[in-house]
């Protein structure tokens, strides 16, 4: 009976042991994950560094932006007239020529001798030309005489022009000075009419053909100028417009623009793709931010303005020199009676001497504690999400229509994490709407 009691006791006994063990557990991981979610509660995330501007207003010269396609404002595709086989080339790649310069030569011997023969023939009919005239001068010669051998004459004139001009179609020659391209033809070929020679461009001057749309029509006028380029930003090359199509096209909306751009270095090139802006009127007072600034999500645009962080309601704190005192005044209110025990009756003392000894401490301790009052000077910097409305765009820069207000300063990079209400540092030392190269040179 007594083992049994025994058995059942030490049962009981593992038991609790058993619940404290893993209640102990239990209660130490709680108060373990508990206090970490506190911390991470409570700590406070660094300070991000970002760069940033200040809204202002400035002058802004609006465009239209377009596509164009560049064109020589004489370019064509050389072909020859009449049938032959090619008996010289005269020019090679890339050849400046001049105007009625020879640039082919086909076999032509067929035609120089017809247009000898013929030659003859027109001086003979010249020459009984004259002995009727002088023969009807003379009263022995025929009216009817005298006709037929005038129109013999000028039949035979005809003849010899139309064979001289025949023969210069055994020529291909310039029809404007330019730049001809590669050969595309061989000596030797037997060209027919209509076969493609080489082409001719002139590259001074060249045309650039471009369309916008019906709404944008009431801002352009003869005249204007054009910016144009190859991509990016930059747009290195001017011109002015020269036409503009008085009919919209039904199907797609559009007018279709032509200008003018002069090319003294040759790059522009016939057929090139180019990005077009026609220059309009500057406006002033314009609120603009570098794009980079603009952030854009599934809720609207929106930036991120810097602003001082509101200032906390600081708990009124305690003189340094009252610290020490309160201490020494406690201990010797305590201090025991005059009958305690002389080793007893020394502790108060020394006791005493130590925050005494503490209150030159803070002392010493003051220039290391004005660092933090004076770093405490400069207000902490905390971002607001504000939400704009953006405008045009142009060179990197973007119009904010509504949401920012003049003298605001703006975050212009350095934003992807960040969020309402973040703590911020402002490093001005990089920026971000230059390249760097500009700024390696200005350094």
């Amino acid at each position: 009976m007594f083992k049994r009691i025994l058995r059942i006791f030490i049962i009981i006994l593992v038991l609790a042991l058993l619940v404290v063990v893993v209640g102990g557990i239990v209660g130490f991981n709680f108060l373990r994950d508990n206090g970490i979610k506190q911390y991470f509660a409570s700590m406070k995330p660094p300070a991000a560094t970002v760069s940033t501007t200040i809204a202002k207003p400035s002058a802004w010269t609006p465009g239209v932006e377009a596509i164009g396609t560049v064109k020589a404002v004489r370019g064509v595709d050389l072909t020859v007239e009449t049938t032959g086989i090619v008996k010289d080339i005269l020019f090679h790649a890339n050849q400046k020529v001049a105007d009625n310069a020879v640039l082919l030569q086909l076999d032509d011997a067929v035609e120089r001798a017809d247009l000898d023969a013929q030659k003859a023939q027109a001086a003979l009919d010249q020459t009984s030309l004259a002995r009727a005239i002088e023969l009807t001068r003379r009263g022995v010669g025929s009216d009817s005489t005298l006709d037929t051998a005038r129109a013999a004459a000028s039949a035979s004139a005809s003849q010899v022009t139309k064979l001289q001009a025949v023969l210069e179609q055994k020529q291909l020659t310039a029809p404007f000075g330019g730049t001809v391209g590669i050969p595309r033809i061989d000596i030797g070929q037997y060209l027919a009419p209509g076969t493609a020679v080489v082409t001719l461009q002139d590259l001074d001057t060249m045309r650039v053909d471009f369309s916008v749309p019906e709404q944008q029509l009431a801002l352009l006028k003869i005249g204007q100028t054009i910016r144009l380029g190859f991509g990016g930003e930059d747009r290195p090359f001017a011109g002015a417009i020269r036409g503009i199509d008085p009919k919209i096209d039904s199907s797609s909306r559009l007018v279709n623009i032509r200008a003018e751009v002069a090319n003294p270095d040759g790059k522009l090139t016939p057929g090139q793709f180019v990005q077009v802006r026609v220059e309009l009127p500057e406006e002033q007072n314009v609120l603009t931010l570098p794009q980079t600034a603009l952030t854009t999500s599934l809720y609207g645009d929106y930036i991120f303005v810097v602003q001082p962080a509101k200032p906390a309601e600081a708990a009124p704190a305690a003189k340094p020199e009252e610290k020490p005192a309160a201490p020494a005044a406690d201990k010797s209110a305590d201090a025991k009676p005059a009958d305690t025990k002389p080793a007893d009756a020394m502790k108060p003392a020394a006791d005493a001497a130590k925050p005494a000894a503490d209150a030159a401490k803070p002392t010493d301790q003051a220039p290391d504690a004005a660092k933090p009052a004076a770093e405490g000077d400069k207000p902490a910097l905390v971002l607001s999400q504000v939400f704009v409305k953006p405008g045009r765009r142009n060179q990197g820069m973007v119009e904010i229509v509504e949401g920012l207000k003049a003298g605001d300063e703006v975050v212009t990079a350095g934003q992807n994490r960040l969020f309402n209400g973040m703590s911020v540092v402002v490093d001005n030392t990089i920026d971000p709407t230059k390249s760097a190269n500009k700024q390696a040179d200005q350094q």
